[in-house]
């Protein structure tokens, strides 16, 4: 009897130890798993973090440029307008200039009243200029009508009137007018002359593009 029980005793200690063991592996294998698990969404989560970081990032890098982008082309805008400014400057400068050239200023003067009056298409017309160009037409009125299309008759006002340089020609009531003084001319062309004065000073562009796109 004592050696069945010695025996019984043994094989339950035996199973006891397989289950032990057993339960010893499960709880290591679910440790393991639970690591496993734990690193991969710790990874999981440090790859979303950086991802999010990086798209923030890439984000204010792209809002920095912009933002110096809009800051240059507003100083560049500033630049080819001052450009723009001392080149009409000049521009009155130089019709000064040939207004003291008497001939040539002259065939000029003739070309706007003839042009003029072919554009108002009436057989009466008034002229008026500055006080400086009224002299000067005055002395050749005679060779200034001449030049107008045939019928034409024009007469020179003796008010001056206030412009730097050209003439102002009206119909005879003065609903119709050309207005080739050097402001009005100015005025309608300004759009042709600010292009044509930044194509001869930037002929290759003048833009943010080419420095932040290389």
């Amino acid at each position: 009897m004592v050696t069945q029980a010695h025996e019984l005793e043994e094989a339950i200690l035996a199973r006891a130890e397989r289950l032990a063991n057993e339960y010893r592996e499960r709880a290591n294998r679910a440790r393991d798993q639970i690591l496993r698990d734990a690193a991969d969404k710790l990874r999981l989560r440090e790859q979303r973090e950086e991802a999010i970081a990086k798209s923030l990032g890439e984000r204010t890098y792209r809002q920095q440029v912009q933002a110096e982008e809009l800051k240059l082309q507003s100083h560049l805008d500033r630049v080819r307008w001052n450009l723009v400014r001392d080149v009409e400057h000049r521009l009155a400068e130089r019709m000064q200039q040939h207004a003291e050239d008497i001939k040539a200023y002259l065939r000029t003067l003739t070309g706007f009243i003839a042009t003029a009056a072919e554009t108002i298409e009436q057989d009466d017309l008034a002229v008026s200029a500055n006080a400086r160009d009224l002299k000067l037409l005055s002395e050749h009125w005679d060779s200034v009508t001449a030049a107008l299309p045939k019928g034409t008759q024009a007469t020179l006002k003796e008010q001056p009137i206030d412009t730097l340089a050209g003439v102002l020609v009206t119909s005879k009531d003065g609903r119709i007018r050309v207005d080739n003084t050097f402001e009005g001319r100015t005025a309608r062309l300004r759009m042709q002359i600010q292009r044509a004065i930044l194509e001869r000073l930037l002929p290759s562009g003048f833009d943010t593009g080419a420095l932040f796109g290389g």
